[in-house]
């Protein structure tokens, strides 16, 4: 068991390693792009103010910790959230793992993420003389992103699993209306352009670990999300939103009453580094009733509006192994903007 976790050690060292050397000589906040990545759907996890590095949620760990998606017990875990973030944006995501043979070969997961910014109209800066406008309007245009993944998690002993989600980000900013290549520079009337479209794609992946540490339902999870190439539209680079999180978590009933099949409280606790952006402390807490009514609270420590977030949810199991079907919604104060809630639905089979 050592080696396994000495392994996961030296390979968050590795990533943090080049990360800091890449940086550390100049240290950038709001440097990274496709933010989209960061803004997270489930109700379950953002009520719990994003504190789920070391929590098991079955196929919704894709986008946490992909390392918790192989102790599930189900064979087949799917989930379905919307996010109604700021501005009228709305977030789409969605899991489905399945655990064949019982899961002696590992649990195999699908992720899909999409963003809807709604509709803008575009111009370029040439005086339209039928408006009097020092601008001229180029229509409607839509920007969009997504992102679509594949994980493979597998338990090495029934205390530590690995998981890798490796997805595809594709990011379209719309086109606009540049200077023609072509353009005579000398001559002041030749004002041809062309319509170029910003819209960029890549692979990025995600690396986890969990470890059970054989006290009572004490968990600690570590991971690496977004790590890629750097992304390019102008002449100007950036990078992805990588994050370095470590979390632990545990059911406090465990130290109370061990054996009480009324009462559940999940308390987890993660710290993260953000490429972009100060160290966070989230906090969360799920209180679960009967294995039916779960009430949840959590803390993000974020420099942007938000830091409290509440939650709901209602869940019935059925089966033998681990079946149940869930409905979860999050309620997220967020300062000067609307607030934010999340709704999301799974079923485990």
């Amino acid at each position: 068991m050592r080696k396994y976790i000495l392994i996961s050690l030296a390979i968050l060292t590795i990533f943090g390693t080049l990360n800091t050397k890449t940086y550390a000589a100049d240290p950038k906040l709001a440097q990274t792009g496709f933010q989209y990545l960061t803004v997270h759907s489930d109700a379950r996890v953002l009520a719990m103010g994003e504190a789920f590095t070391a929590v098991s949620g079955n196929s919704i760990s894709i986008f946490y910790n992909p390392a918790n998606i192989a102790f599930m017990e189900p064979f087949i875990d799917f989930s379905l959230s919307q996010n109604k973030w700021i501005a009228d944006i709305n977030h789409y995501s969605g899991s489905i793992a399945f655990r064949p043979w019982d899961g002696r070969y590992g649990v195999f997961a699908v992720s899909i993420l999409s963003v809807d910014y709604g509709e803008f109209i575009g111009t370029i800066p040439v005086a339209d003389p039928t408006t009097g406008k020092d601008y001229t309007e180029t229509g409607d245009f839509s920007p969009n992103a997504f992102s679509v993944g594949a994980a493979y998690s597998h338990a090495l002993t029934d205390r530590f699993s690995f998981g890798i989600h490796v997805k595809y980000a594709y990011q379209d900013l719309g086109s606009s209306l540049i200077p023609s290549p072509d353009r005579d520079p000398t001559n002041p009337d030749d004002l041809s352009t062309i319509d170029k479209s910003y819209s960029e794609g890549v692979f990025a992946f995600d690396f986890g670990t969990a470890y059970r540490t054989g006290f009572k339902s004490l968990t600690f999870g570590m991971s690496v999300q977004n790590f890629a190439r750097e992304v390019r539209y102008e002449s100007e680079g950036f990078q992805l939103p990588l994050v370095f999180n470590i979390g632990i978590s545990m059911d406090m009933m465990d130290l109370i009453a061990p054996d009480s099949k009324v009462h559940s409280f999940i308390l987890a606790v993660d710290a993260n580094h953000p490429r972009a952006a100060p160290e966070q402390l989230k906090i969360g807490g799920e209180y679960l009733f009967v294995n039916l009514i779960a009430l949840r609270v959590g803390y993000n420590s974020s420099v942007d509006e938000r830091d409290v977030s509440f939650g709901v949810g209602l869940k019935k199991d059925f089966g033998r192994r681990g079946g149940r079907v869930a409905l979860d919604y999050a309620y997220t104060p967020f300062g000067v903007f609307d607030n934010v809630q999340r709704f999301s639905f799974s079923l485990a089979l």
